[in-house]
């Protein structure tokens, strides 16, 4: 005798959803929002349309928005542990990410539930791979404080970081971001500005902000923007040779290689690596 398969406990579903091209929805999301007992979601007529354009049958919605997600986190544990599959998705991208979600997903995750991701785009890593900066360590900044001293801060922290920073930014605000991340950063700091991104009219401009900033002026800045910009650059400082040449003798007298002694003092000091092997073939 065949025994029926087990029936599958409740869960919460967060499903990336596409950020401009409808051929982006992978077959996996669309099997869930199929199945999915109800959908939450940040706005019923966007979500509708997503589900129409890709042949989905309407589902519940359960809308959860800014206003609305903190009353929807409890009926949606309640809802999974009842045993229901409950799907969240945001207008565009990865719930949860500068969208509603986070409160819905903590919730769950506080009741102890069963809780999937279903993978989708994100502007925010579409834009770092496309901006040909370091991808090695990114910071991903959303969006920035609009005013006052939390924008100061905020910018001031993102123009001392090693690592890459990502940022998004609306088409009314993106020149005022550029000309004051100029200003904390110098103008000579490389970026890039992607806009609709996946779209027919994607574009991706790459350069110094200051020339980002002259390029976009002269456009009809549209769209959503991401801003990709680059780490502080390392401060060669002030050691002099003297001190390299110290502790090249000192690794040197350890046993090291010149090879392994230049790279461990490149590794110490930061100093470029050529200056220092510049350094130890003088010996």
């Amino acid at each position: 005798m065949i025994e029926p398969a087990p029936v599958r406990a409740g869960r919460l579903a967060i499903v990336g959803t596409p950020i401009g091209n409808l051929g982006d929805l992978s077959p996996r999301a669309r099997e869930v929002l199929t199945e999915a007992t109800a959908i939450a979601c940040e706005d019923s007529r966007r979500t509708g349309r997503l589900l129409q354009l890709s042949g989905i049958e309407r589902r519940p919605y359960l809308v959860a928005n800014t206003h609305t997600e903190a009353t929807r986190a409890v009926e949606i544990v309640d809802r999974v542990a009842s045993g229901e599959l409950i799907a969240l998705v945001s207008d565009a991208g990865m719930p949860g990410v500068s969208d509603p979600g986070e409160r819905i997903v903590a919730a769950v995750v506080e009741a102890g539930l069963d809780v999937e991701v279903v993978p989708g785009p994100t502007a925010a890593t579409s834009a770092l791979v496309l901006s040909g900066l370091s991808t090695s360590r990114f910071v991903f900044e959303g969006f920035v404080a609009r005013k006052g001293r939390d924008r100061e801060r905020q910018l001031a922290a993102i123009a001392a970081y090693p690592m890459t920073s990502i940022i998004y930014e609306s088409p009314k605000r993106v020149l005022a971001l550029l000309a004051d991340l100029a200003a904390v950063c110098g103008a000579d700091r490389q970026a890039s500005v992607s806009r609709e991104l996946t779209k027919m009219h994607e574009t991706t401009e790459r350069g110094t902000l200051g020339e980002l900033g002259r390029r976009l002026s002269k456009e009809a800045t549209r769209g959503e923007y991401v801003v990709v910009l680059a780490g502080l650059p390392p401060d060669d400082g002030p050691i002099d040779d003297a001190t390299l040449n110290d502790l090249l003798d000192a690794q040197l007298a350890g046993g090291a290689s010149t090879r392994d002694a230049v790279a461990a003092v490149v590794a110490e000091t930061g100093a470029p690596k050529r200056r220092v092997y510049d350094l130890a073939n003088l010996r």
